[in-house]
C-alpha cells in the first residue's frame, strides 16, 4: 500500500464517464456513472449512489442547511454495466492488428468507448 507521503497510484478497471454497477454494499444493485476517478486510494465517485447527508451549521449571514452529496466508494465494489444487454460484466482487452488496445465487456463481447 502507499505511504501517506508518496504519490503512488493503481491501476483501475473503470474510467470517469463509464456506467457502472454497484456489485457488494448498501447500494447493491444500483448503476450510474463516473464522476470522478481517486487513482491514489482506488476509488470512485459515482452519481446516485453513496449519498451522505450533511447538516451544516448557519456562520454569519448564512443559513444553515442540509447537504447531500455522493462520497467515493472502492473501484472493486463496481462492475462496468451494459446498457443494451441489461448486465454487469468484467472488462477484457482486444488488441487490433494497427495496435490499438480496447476494452470490451467479456460476457456480451460489447465494445466501450
Amino acid at each position: 500500500m502507499a505511504t501517506s507521503n508518496s504519490k503512488a497510484h493503481f491501476k483501475m478497471h473503470v474510467k470517469k464517464g463509464d456506467l457502472v454497477q454497484v456489485i457488494s454494499g448498501k447500494d447493491r444493485g444500483k448503476t450510474g456513472k463516473i464522476q470522478r476517478v481517486i487513482r491514489e486510494t482506488s476509488q470512485v465517485l459515482i452519481e446516485g449512489v453513496n449519498v451522505r447527508t450533511y447538516h451544516r451549521k448557519p456562520s454569519g449571514e448564512q443559513a444553515g442547511q442540509i447537504e447531500r452529496k455522493e462520497a467515493p466508494i472502492h473501484s472493486s465494489k463496481v462492475m462496468l454495466y451494459s446498457e443494451k444487454q441489461k448486465v454487469a460484466s468484467r472488462v477484457g482487452y482486444v488488441i487490433a492488428e494497427n495496435g490499438a488496445k480496447t476494452r470490451v465487456l467479456k460476457k456480451t463481447g460489447e465494445k466501450i468507448s
